[in-house]
C-alpha cells in the first residue's frame, strides 16, 4: 500500500491504496462515491466513466499512479441536485434514462465533447459515443439532450 494523493471534485483525499489498483476502486471504495459505477471491468461500457483533466476516462483501466496530480470530476462533482450542470439539467429535461446504470458515461463523455466543441453534429456524438453501452436504448434522447444541453450552453455563454 502507499499513500495516493487525489484531487476529486474540487477536494484533495489521501488515500492508502496499491497505485496500480484502478481509480475506480479509490473512488468507491475509499472515497464512498456512489458514481462511478463498476460495468464491464474492461473499459467497454463507459459506466466508470470520470473526467481527468477535462477528458472522459475509464476508471476501470486508469490505476491510481496516473491520476494522482490530475483534476478528477465525477457525476457528483458535476452539478448538485439543487444546481444541476446544463448538462445534467438537458439529460433531466429529456427524460433521457431508464435505468441510468450507464448514465456516467453518457453525462461526462457529453461534457468532454461539449466543452470541446459547442456544436457537435450528429456524426461527432456517434463517434464520441461510439464505445459507450446503453442497454436500455435511450439513444435517441440522449442525442436530443446533447443538442438541448449546447443550446442551452451557447444562450447562457
Amino acid at each position: 500500500m502507499s499513500r495516493a494523493s487525489l484531487k476529486v471534485n474540487g477536494q484533495v483525499h489521501v488515500v492508502d491504496v496499491d497505485l496500480d489498483s484502478p481509480l475506480l476502486y479509490a473512488l468507491r471504495d475509499d472515497l464512498a462515491l456512489n458514481n462511478p459505477r463498476f460495468g464491464c471491468g474492461l473499459g467497454q461500457c463507459g459506466a466508470c466513466t470520470v473526467l481527468v483533466d477535462n477528458r472522459a476516462v475509464r476508471s476501470c483501466m486508469l490505476p491510481v499512479s496516473r491520476a494522482t496530480g490530475k483534476e478528477i470530476i465525477t457525476l457528483e462533482g458535476l452539478g448538485t441536485p439543487e444546481r444541476p450542470h446544463p448538462i445534467q439539467k438537458a439529460f433531466i429535461d429529456e427524460q433521457t434514462f431508464q435505468c441510468g446504470y450507464c448514465l456516467n458515461g453518457w453525462v461526462l463523455t457529453a461534457k468532454a465533447l461539449l466543452d470541446k466543441n459547442p456544436t457537435p453534429t450528429d456524426k461527432d456524438m456517434r463517434d464520441a459515443f461510439e464505445s459507450l453501452v446503453c442497454r436500455c436504448g435511450s439513444h435517441v434522447r440522449i442525442f436530443a439532450a446533447v443538442r438541448r444541453a449546447a443550446s442551452d450552453m451557447k444562450r447562457s455563454a
